[in-house]
């Protein structure tokens, strides 16, 4: 984590920040992001990345915020959602100001459905995330057009 802190007060001390197009979407995104991987610390791997509570979290996130670095990552799978739980109270009140990205496709039960990329699979998960980072679910930009079968995800997007 110090490094990370170090890098990130050092870019900010030398450059502004790049923004890039996410592929055709027309959504601008920071050319860095910072991972939440460490958040949580629980399991065997996850506790070997590191143990990252919520005020470290807050202070990682700030520091991020006046670096330009308004993307962050995680996954549902991290310390058994705790991750998400974290980066989501660490950003609280702050939704507006950030871009968040959780990934949702790896084994999260022992289910035939807690796991890989099927629509059931996506909306459990996303609407999980979203809860557990005490959020409303946003649009996916990155996520490929909705077909016709989506309409229904689709108003549900919308709707918040």
């Amino acid at each position: 984590v110090y490094d990370t802190v170090n890098a990130l007060t050092q870019f900010k001390e030398q450059n502004t920040m790049e923004y890039q197009f996410l592929g055709a979407s027309g959504f601008k995104v920071p050319v860095l992001g910072f991972g939440a991987g460490t958040f949580g610390g629980k399991g065997p791997l996850f506790s070997a990345w590191g143990n990252t509570d919520v005020d470290e979290a807050k202070r990682l996130v700030n520091i991020c915020l006046e670096a330009g670095v308004n993307l962050f990552d995680t996954a549902d799978v991290y310390s058994d959602g705790a991750s998400e739980i974290i980066l989501g109270a660490a950003i609280k009140g702050r939704r507006d100001d950030i871009i968040l990205s959780t990934k949702v496709t790896l084994r999260t039960g022992e289910g035939p459905n807690d796991v890989g990329a099927s629509r059931h699979h996506l909306i459990r998960a996303t609407n999980k995330g979203a809860q557990a980072a005490g959020h409303g679910l946003h649009r996916s930009v990155a996520a490929p057009p909705l077909r016709r079968d989506d309409a229904g995800r689709e108003r549900d997007v919308d709707a918040g």
